[in-house]
């Protein structure tokens, strides 16, 4: 008995959803929305749209906002020492810190000037710094 009603459950717990979302969708694309004049278009989703999940910001962007941001706060020998740190602390984002390391470059060139920018260079992802600033000046 217990195990009909474990099978009863889990398909439940497949199907449900899928009945949901795609029953909502249907009842979006029926209703005619307000304020879009005498020719009234219907809202409608596609099985892609419905099956798509919204994608969160990956590690690398969030990672390279926030050091653009602490370079406009302070300068950019911080945003290039958080930069190392988490590096080493998320060997993952190393692949992208050559391209975090030039961003932060040009950044610097916009805010502080080449000549002052380059004197902030230090051998983080090699000469990435050092090429962003170069590229941007």
């Amino acid at each position: 008995m217990t195990h009909t009603a474990r099978r009863i459950g889990r398909s439940l717990a497949l199907v449900l959803p899928v009945v949901l979302v795609l029953s909502g969708t249907l009842a979006v694309s029926a209703v005619p929305w307000a304020g879009q004049g005498s020719g009234t278009q219907m809202l409608t989703a596609s099985s892609t749209d419905v099956s798509t999940q919204a994608k969160s910001r990956a590690p690398q962007d969030v990672l390279r906002e926030k050091l653009l941001a602490e370079l406009q706060e302070k300068d950019p020998a911080v945003a290039l020492t958080h930069l190392q740190r988490e590096v080493e602390n998320r060997p993952s984002l190393a692949k992208h810190c050559v391209s975090i390391a030039r961003a932060l470059g040009a950044a610097a060139v916009e805010r502080f000037g080449p000549t002052r920018a380059q004197s902030y260079s230090r051998p983080v992802c090699d000469t990435a710094f050092a090429y962003g600033v170069l590229h941007a000046s």
